[in-house]
């Protein structure tokens, strides 16, 4: 479990963003999608952005997020998806 501070900065519920960097793949912003669903459903719609090689994309997504539990599970669960690289 990740011990972080958003509660303290954070007043709940709010639009949170996440970007997931990761190899580059014409599906990672779907299965960043279907990972956040799960999570808090709702209508998304991601912005993607490859690096300049074209070896990365980032994906950035705006949750609605209910806690600091939601967050760090959020944070967790994206991480966990094959060829992220980073969640920021």
């Amino acid at each position: 479990m990740l011990n972080t501070t958003f509660d303290q900065y954070l007043e709940f519920p709010c639009a949170f963003p996440f970007k997931v960097v990761g190899d580059a793949s014409d599906t990672l912003a779907d299965r960043v999608v279907a990972v956040v669903q799960r999570h808090a459903p709702g209508d998304y719609r991601p912005t993607t952005k490859a690096s300049s090689k074209g070896t990365y994309v980032s994906v950035t997504i705006r949750v609605t997020v209910t806690s600091k539990e939601h967050i760090e599970t959020l944070y967790s669960e994206l991480a966990a998806i094959d060829g992220v690289r980073r969640v920021l």
